[in-house]
């Protein structure tokens, strides 16, 4: 009944002083996935969740339910957060209680996301300590259907006793909810405890439910699936809330997007989330998304959709989105602009002139929008996105012909110039400071207060307390450089304190020619996909959306890194990553010079290069900070049938997110 009420709200044409419905109206349907939710954690590291009331919970969930949601997922008052936030209206476990009632009025299902955090469970008196502080939880909530325990992110805890310990949870569980299920992931694992894992399910414990697979499984879903029993079902928990550093990120994405939206931007993908939920449907019999906060919002309702039809076009899906909770009006125009935000991230920015289009087709609307329409704060989202990448465009553009400038400056230095054209260089670049587009700034500006009047939206630390700039502070990243200013000012200052006039005019040579592999030698920017034609990408997205067996392009951030050291290519855990060259000259010899970039430093991430498969060019490598250009000679055997492959791997059976062989830029140089 509530969600044969929920569809024909949908179907409904609703104006002020009219209620409609089309004539012909008549539906008979059946969801096709069994378990349809989403994660909703009332806790600091969200980017608006934590602000919200009991009656915003109730709206939320009532509106999700109305999309064919059947199941809300809550999270523990500890867990990998801060204990406290300054926006929470009710301590974390009276709103656990709040919320978990509102789900059983609307006959959802009730989960608790329940990370295993401490040290060593492996200590009988650490299970005793866990398993009191959990029954306080299962006490008092009135409604329990399952819990899920990730294996880690957070956690790290060895299979074996992780497993004892959830047992004994189990059975605490059922004094307070009988029918309640034990749900876990093998997240994090390396692969030693993925096969101790494995081994453990082969004796099919009766107390497990089923399996979840979300972020940072070093085994895809079919393996998985391949491994598991079938007396267990799995489930899904894809991460529909970041847009980089993610179990989904946005392939390709322009680097002005990264290092301005970041990780949690308001992120439309409609087209995106129908490719991943359809291409692993086959493995798996429910799912519950993982979310941070009210930046996914479509995408919830997109995988809601989704879940009671697989078949359902996702543009009707939109539609009805923007007739229920926008209007009548809006039906096609918004869900169309919703689609036209998630094209801003195809492909290079700075080519992307249709973001400009998107920008004017949401003015159009926001012009003749009533004052309900916007006070909607959906109809507020959309707005900021729009304005947002159309002001990052115009920034790219101006700072990115700032730059040229300034090299065309340094180019032209002759000898006995050298301090001269640096501080005119300097000066250009220094014009960054005056950005284009003001309206459109101010525009951004005014919808990030209006998002946290309309639901407590934090897009900024300083102005609104969000907990930080990655976590949904996008106002705060708006004016991030988008152009090498940061490298090419700390490199001014290291040739101004040469001593002499040629060390000075070869080391701004060093920078104007930093692409420039010399005769007969080739230059890959792996992190640009339109500079990286050596690189074996491998499966198209649509077949590998997780890119297990492919490459991806991924973001790390140093204030005075290279803009081309801020992306790299690379693949995780023991998928190599590939670069393959012809036509080399049989009798030369060959240098490879390589950036070793990313996020993941440290002494356990080491890279290994291997020239055709067999020749050692490196041994495994500890990446180092500061980042710089390093040479190896490449085998001569390797590039006598004038072909080369350099295979980059990283650490055989690592855990985690399975991330490290990340590598930016590689030129192969005659000798």
């Amino acid at each position: 009944v509530l969600f044969g009420v929920g569809r024909l709200l949908r179907e409904l044409r609703m104006d002020r002083g009219s209620l409609r419905a089309p004539a012909d109206l008549s539906i008979v349907s059946t969801p096709q996935v069994a378990l349809r939710g989403h994660q909703l954690g009332y806790r600091p590291k969200t980017n608006a969740y934590d602000a919200w009331d009991v009656a915003m919970w109730e709206q939320y969930i009532r509106d999700l339910a109305i999309f064919g949601t059947n199941a809300i997922e809550l999270i523990p008052p500890r867990s990998d957060d801060a204990p406290d936030s300054p926006h929470f209206p009710l301590p974390q476990i009276d709103m656990m209680v709040e919320m978990s009632r509102i789900a059983n009025e609307y006959a959802q299902d009730v989960w608790i996301w329940y990370p295993a955090l401490d040290k060593d469970y492996g200590d009988p008196k650490q299970v005793e300590f866990a398993l009191e502080e959990w029954a306080a939880v299962f006490a008092k909530l009135p409604r329990i259907d399952a819990i899920f325990v990730p294996g880690g992110d957070p956690g790290h805890t060895q299979p074996r006793h992780l497993m004892a310990l959830l047992e004994k949870q189990t059975a605490s569980l059922h004094k307070y909810h009988p029918k309640a299920e034990m749900w876990m992931s093998p997240q994090g694992f390396t692969k030693a405890w993925m096969d101790e894992f494995y081994a453990i399910l082969k004796t099919e414990p009766a107390w497990l439910a089923g399996l979840v697979f979300g972020p940072q499984v070093r085994d895809s879903l079919p393996v998985l699936r391949a491994n598991t029993p079938k007396r267990y079902r799995i489930r899904h928990y894809p991460d529909i809330t970041h847009s980089l550093r993610s179990q989904y990120p946005v392939p390709d994405w322009d680097v002005a997007h990264a290092l301005t939206s970041n990780r949690e931007q308001i992120n439309p993908r409609p087209s995106d989330e129908a490719l991943i939920f359809r291409s692993l449907l086959p493995y798996v019999s429910d799912f519950i998304t993982y979310s941070e906060g009210a930046n996914d919002d479509v995408n919830k309702f997109v995988w809601s959709g989704l879940g009671w039809d697989p078949k359902t076009d996702v543009l009707q899906l939109l539609r009805e989105y923007s007739r229920y909770f926008i209007g009548e009006r809006y039906t096609d125009v918004f869900a169309q602009g919703l689609l036209a935000l998630e094209r801003n991230w195809r492909g290079p920015l700075a080519a992307n002139a249709s973001v400009y289009t998107t920008l004017e087709q949401f003015q159009a609307m926001e012009r003749s929008a009533a004052p309900r329409d916007l006070l909607n704060w959906r109809f507020q989202q959309a707005l900021y996105r729009a304005y947002y990448d159309a002001y990052v465009r115009a920034r790219l553009l101006h700072e990115t012909a700032l730059e040229e400038r300034a090299l065309d400056r340094l180019r032209g230095a002759r000898s006995g110039e050298s301090q001269a054209a640096i501080a005119e260089a300097r000066q250009l670049l220094n014009e960054s400071s005056n950005p284009p587009a003001a309206e459109w700034r101010l525009r951004i500006y005014t919808l990030a207060e209006a998002l946290f009047q309309s639901i407590h939206q934090q897009l900024s630390v300083e102005k609104y307390r969000a907990i930080a700039v990655g976590r949904g502070a996008t106002l705060d990243s708006l004016e991030a450089p988008l152009n090498n200013r940061g490298w090419l000012i700390a490199r001014f200052a290291e040739i101004l304190a040469l001593a002499t006039e040629d060390e000075r005019m070869r080391a701004i040579d060093r920078i104007v020619r930093w692409t420039d592999p010399g005769p007969g030698g080739y230059y890959d920017d792996l992190g640009n996909p339109g500079q990286q034609p050596h690189l074996v990408r491998g499966l198209p997205y649509e077949e590998d959306p997780q890119r297990f067996e492919s490459t991806l392009t991924g973001f790390g951030y140093r204030p005075d890194w290279r803009m081309s050291w801020m992306t790299h290519a690379e693949s995780f855990w023991e998928t190599p990553l590939l670069m393959r060259y012809d036509g080399l000259d049989r009798t030369a010899q060959y240098r490879v010079r390589i950036v070793y970039a990313g996020d993941i430093f440290g002494p356990d991430m080491l890279v290994r290069l291997v020239a055709d498969g067999k020749y050692e060019v490196h041994p495994p490598t500890r990446k180092e900070l500061p980042i710089k250009p390093v040479e190896f000679d490449v085998p001569p055997e390797a590039t006598r049938d004038g072909q080369l492959t350099l295979t980059f791997s990283a650490p055989p059976g690592i855990g985690s997110a399975g991330r490290g062989n990340q590598i930016a830029e590689v030129w192969l140089m005659r000798k």
